[in-house]
């Protein structure tokens, strides 16, 4: 293929706009009337060829964006077929008003002058024309630019965010699964006469509990069922030593909630709270729903031996938060409070809507 072969476009990329033809219509006719006005001339006669030459310019400037030599980009080559256009859709005009008479057109100075005037305005304004044209061209691309990116950008942030939760899920089963039965060991080694039934509560809850850990449409209520199960079956092991209640916010219990995410709280406060406290201790799990402005607080509270000033955050907070932030965005917060004389209150702060 030569230098000079110009490259293939589709048929409806080389038409005007609905736009452009309608800037250019516009434009010729108040220039037409300008014109008319100024030389008196019949306004008719002014528009055939002004709108003539204005419809020439556009599709010379459209088609020279689409089919256009290899050497010249497609702005060069508008600015180029405008100008070369510009002088020929004048002549055409001349030919097909004057007829017979276009030597004597030509050799009347005041007509020529005329007509040369008529191609310079024809080149300037097909210049300015043309360029605001691919300014604004530019800019729509610019933009479509942008918005692409940034719809990627979010396509790759959503894939980030379930690889991070299918990563989390991954993680708490196994915590979970292997707290519960470390609890069981404890019991069936010191000999409790509780073991048998409190293994076959054990075995109905996981059966229960299993097919909802990778429940991506998890809410609130559902949640709220595992913690009063496992409570029930902590209390089994212990029933002189735990006691409990579990209340819903009014309003919220079907909110897309990250499944196992009080749960492990509620286990938390068991094993490190409850379980180590010689008289054992009562646990409240309730929430409070602000309709005004949305937020949502819950909270898991334990009266047992509260938290250690050596003890570190483990993996169960550590994923929790970072739950908590996927889920309801940055403005998501884990607190934990020291409760007199002892004890722990842990807070889940988020905006019931989502991202705030």
């Amino acid at each position: 293929m030569s230098a000079t072969t110009p490259l293939p476009r589709p048929a409806a990329n080389l038409l005007p706009t609905a736009r452009q033809c309608a800037v250019v219509a516009i434009f010729t006719l108040s220039l037409s009337w300008l014109l008319h006005v100024l030389s008196g001339t019949p306004y008719l006669g002014v528009f055939g060829r002004i709108g003539f030459i204005g419809a020439a310019l556009l599709m010379a400037y459209s088609i020279a964006g689409g089919v256009h030599p290899r050497w010249m980009g497609p702005g060069p080559a508008r600015l180029a077929a405008v100008v070369l256009t510009a002088p020929v859709a004048a002549l055409i005009t001349a030919l097909a008003t004057q007829r017979g008479r276009f030597l004597a057109y030509l050799g009347d100075t005041q007509t020529l002058v005329g007509h040369v005037l008529m191609v310079v305005l024809s080149i300037f304004f097909g210049v300015l024309f043309s360029l605001v044209a691919m300014r604004n061209e530019r800019k729509a691309r610019e933009r479509a630019d942008q918005l692409g990116i940034e719809l990627e950008k979010n396509r790759l942030e959503r894939e980030l965010l379930d690889a991070r939760l299918r990563m989390l899920h991954a993680q708490i089963e196994p915590h979970f699964l292997f707290n519960t039965l470390s609890n069981v060991e404890a019991l069936v080694a010191a000999g409790s006469p509780n073991a048998g039934p409190v293994l076959r509560h054990l075995i109905a809850y996981l059966r229960a509990a299993m097919p909802r850990l990778n429940d991506a449409d998890a809410t609130l209520e559902t949640e709220l069922q595992l913690v009063r199960s496992y409570l029930e079956l902590m209390q089994l092991r212990m029933p002189d030593r735990l006691r409990f209640t579990v209340s819903a916010p009014a309003g919220a219990g079907t909110l897309r909630f990250p499944a196992m995410a009080l749960l492990t709280l509620v286990e938390n406060a068991i094993r490190h709270g409850i379980d180590p406290n010689i008289d054992g201790g009562r646990i409240d799990v309730g929430g409070r729903l602000d309709d005004t402005a949305g937020k949502l607080v819950l909270w898991v509270h334990d009266t047992g031996k509260g938290m250690s000033e050596t003890a570190q955050p483990g993996t169960g907070l550590s994923n929790l938060r970072t739950r908590l932030h996927a889920f309801y965005g940055d403005g998501a917060r884990v607190d934990l409070h020291e409760v007199e004389p002892h004890g722990l209150r842990v807070e889940l702060h988020f905006y019931a809507g989502g991202k705030a």
